[in-house]
């Protein structure tokens, strides 16, 4: 069986020492804003594009310098981290399909969440701090990501 790849981009974005994650409909999940990368969109602006229709939020990556910037070639912001994730597995255990995650962190001005168009209600969105995230069921990789970008937004 093949197995196809999608290229995804979350952002952690955080406010005042939390983040906000939505309880995913369909997978019952907590997870922050994210989505497909659309055809010819760039990974970091498909995070911000995500972040804006799913919280109304305008956010500001927390982005390193490029490293390389000439006339034909520059560096494209680094994800935090960069993820492979099963998202369907056949039985046996075969992989069907996957995502490749860009996974960013973000300072957003408010936690006044607004969605854009027909983007899930506000009242789904809720701001975890590290100790709620540490206390509530919301996955291993979803505690620790959120933690880190609490405290990385902090620094800065």
């Amino acid at each position: 069986m093949e197995t196809t790849r999608h290229n995804t981009a979350t952002v952690y974005v955080v406010h005042d020492g939390a983040t906000a994650l939505h309880e995913h409909d369909r997978l019952g999940l907590w997870l922050p804003p994210g989505g497909h990368v659309e055809r010819d969109e760039l990974p970091h602006h498909a995070g911000e594009r995500e972040v804006r229709e799913e919280t109304g939020l305008d956010p500001t990556l927390l982005l390193a310098d490029p490293e390389i910037e000439t006339g034909v070639v520059r560096s494209l912001p680094q994800p935090e981290h960069l993820l492979l994730e099963d998202i369907h597995a056949y039985e046996g255990g075969e992989v069907g399909h996957q995502h490749v995650d860009f996974v960013y962190f973000a300072a957003v001005d408010s936690r006044a969440i607004d969605p854009d168009g027909d983007e899930r209600d506000p009242e789904h969105w809720e701001w975890f701090t590290p100790e709620r995230l540490r206390e509530a069921d919301v996955g291993d990789e979803v505690e620790t990501i959120g933690i880190e970008a609490i405290e990385a937004v902090g620094e800065r």
